[in-house]
Parts: structure tokens; sequence; C-alpha cells
């Protein structure tokens, strides 16, 4: 995980990632007790080459430094990542508001907060989802005024409530 970060941060340095943050179950562990999972989820940001959005220069970036895609995935030291593109408005929000931690208090890494990974999991509304949302709940400290604000602001408040957590 520790040369995923790196990688990640230099890629940053770089300029080929605008910016980046950790997502998915992966996230959970910057706020409660780990969950499995099977990859790494990223969220980025990439510089604008036009109206597209293409992972071409990153994925080109990550082959010079040696590494290989994988189905969906880039194999980054053993670890399958995900590069996902910030593609509606939470998303770029939630990137925007991403948080600065310390992986094993020595590697700085961007992670998304827990209010927008709550609400990235309404909003992608998998069974998963649902239960990574009741583990957040139980596990984690939630700034709730925060979290309410993303719900209204996304339209998500009714399947909050829906799901009775």
């Amino acid at each position: 995980m520790e040369k995923v970060l790196q990688t990640l941060n230099s890629l940053v340095e770089d300029g080929v990632l605008g910016q980046y943050a950790i997502g998915g179950a992966m996230a959970a562990m910057f706020y409660a007790e780990p969950v499995m999972t099977f990859d790494l989820d990223v969220f980025v940001v990439l510089p604008h080459q036009g109206l597209l959005i293409t992972l071409t220069p990153l994925y080109d970036a990550l082959q010079k430094r040696g590494y290989e895609a994988q189905g969906e995935c880039v194999n980054i030291e053993g670890v399958p990542v995900q590069f996902l593109p910030a593609y509606n408005p939470l998303l770029e929000e939630a990137l925007k508001e991403a948080e600065e931690k310390l992986y094993q208090e020595q590697i700085p890494t961007w992670v998304l907060r827990v209010e927008h990974l709550i609400a990235i999991c309404l909003q992608t509304g998998r069974e998963k989802d649902k239960d990574r949302v009741r583990h957040f709940c139980n596990e984690a400290q939630i700034n709730m005024e925060y979290l309410q604000g993303i719900l209204k602001q996304h339209g998500l408040e009714e399947k909050w409530l829906l799901w009775k957590i």
C-alpha cells in the first residue's frame, strides 16, 4: 500500500493527476474497522485535454513506471487499483472536500470524507453499500450536520430515510 500511495502522490507532482482521493471500502480503514475488499478505488480529477475524459495519459504514465492494466484495474506493487474519474457533481464535491490523512503515520494521502462516502453509497444503492453505510454509522465519527447538507444538496435525503439507518 505504501508504494501505491507514493506512486499516486508522484502522479500528482508530475501533473498526470490533477487530484485524487481514496474511496470505496479501502477508505473505511481511515474511519472505522477495515472491511474486506478486492481493490483500491481511487477517484481522480484529470488535467483537461478537451471535452472527452480519458484515462489514457494516466495509464501511459503508469505503464512507463512498469505497471500494467489488468482488466478494470492497474496492478501497482501487487495492489489492484481502479481509477474512477469524478463523473458527477457528488463525486466532484467529494474530491474537493477530501481530507489529507497519513497512512501508517508517515505517507500523506487524500481520502474522501466519511460523510461523502456515505452519500456515494446511498447514490450507488447496492446491498453492499447499504451494509457499508450501516458499518460507518456504527463505527465512524460522522458530522451529521455536514452529512445532512450533502444529502440535501444531492437529493439523497429520502433514500437516507428509506434505508432507516
